[in-house]
């Protein structure tokens, strides 16, 4: 069973400037119900706009909520912030809070959307509002869900914004395997990066992959997984310089799952990345990475 997060607002009209593609939120969610797969959704509700302060600037809250962004702040995310996506960062804020509650319950749990990792204090970047990763992840602190949160931020570009709202917290880790020559240029400084050379395929992935996560896994001990599960470092995707494959991708979402798994720590995944001029191909990528999650949980549940 894929318990899944999903809303209707994720998939907002398309602004008049900018590249991004909202098209392919509700893609992904058409890939998911034709596969036959036993899937459950849930909608999520917004996220509160405290629990957004705690971790952004109120005064940048307050703009995006208002959607009255100032336009050098729209020229960073990549496009203009409308009520719609006013509203649809709310809401994918929340997905990612409820997918995690889920996975408490369930073992693994998907947000359908969010991943925004480049998302900074004052400001968004990179085609990311609000960071939903470190909101989530100090929301389940201060709630008492957990006491340790591992964010694993696996998009090919490096989580530049979640190392930011996270730094100097002992009780969050952040580990970021990610293309050293990609977007940003100026890298923040995670708990652990692994910078990747470019044109790395599937095996030389796994076996940096498999060399630190669990490492990692073992010496801070989490109570909870947060993975930004981008499946932009596919070799033929626009925006990446990595080369795995599909089952390049899919042997890293096993992995990633059965790490935590197999020590009884739930996690909840993001969909982080994926770019295209087809939004078709990036969306099966992204049905298939849940799914690929999903069944490796269940495969951990029958033991």
């Amino acid at each position: 069973m894929l318990h899944v997060v999903h809303h209707a607002d994720y998939i907002a009209p398309r602004p008049a400037q900018g590249s991004f593609r909202f098209d392919k939120y509700w893609l992904v969610m058409e890939e998911l119900r034709a596969s036959g797969a036993a899937i459950t959704e849930h909608a999520p509700a917004p996220m509160p706009r405290k629990w957004l302060e705690a971790v952004h600037c109120p005064t940048y809250v307050d703009e995006v909520l208002r959607a009255a962004v100032p336009r050098h702040k729209e020229r960073r995310i990549g496009f203009p912030v409308t009520p719609a996506i006013a509203r649809r960062v709310q809401h994918t804020n929340g997905g990612t809070w409820l997918a995690a509650q889920l996975a408490c319950r369930h073992g693994y749990a998907a947000n359908s959307a969010a991943g925004s990792h480049h998302a900074l204090h004052d400001s968004g970047a990179g085609y990311c509002v609000f960071n939903d990763l470190a909101v989530a992840a100090h929301r389940l602190i201060a709630e008492g869900d957990a006491s340790r949160v591992l964010i694993v931020d696996l998009d090919v570009h490096q989580g530049d914004g979640t190392a930011s709202l996270t730094a100097g917290r002992a009780d969050i880790f952040t580990l970021s395997l990610h293309a050293e020559k990609n977007f940003p240029v100026r890298k923040a400084r995670s708990s652990l990066d692994i910078g990747l050379p470019d044109g790395m395929d599937d095996d030389g992935y796994m076996e940096v992959l498999t060399r630190h996560l669990p490492q990692v896994i073992e010496a801070f001990a989490p109570d909870l997984v947060l993975y930004q599960a981008g499946v932009d470092p596919h070799a033929e995707d626009k925006l990446g310089r990595l080369a795995l494959t599909d089952a390049g991708l899919a042997a890293r979402d096993r992995f990633v799952v059965a790490e935590a798994r197999r020590r009884g720590v739930p996690i909840a995944s993001a969909l982080g990345g994926g770019y295209g001029s087809d939004p078709r191909p990036v969306a099966a990528r992204h049905a298939a990475s849940m799914l690929t999650m999903a069944d490796e949980n269940a495969r951990w549940d029958q033991k």
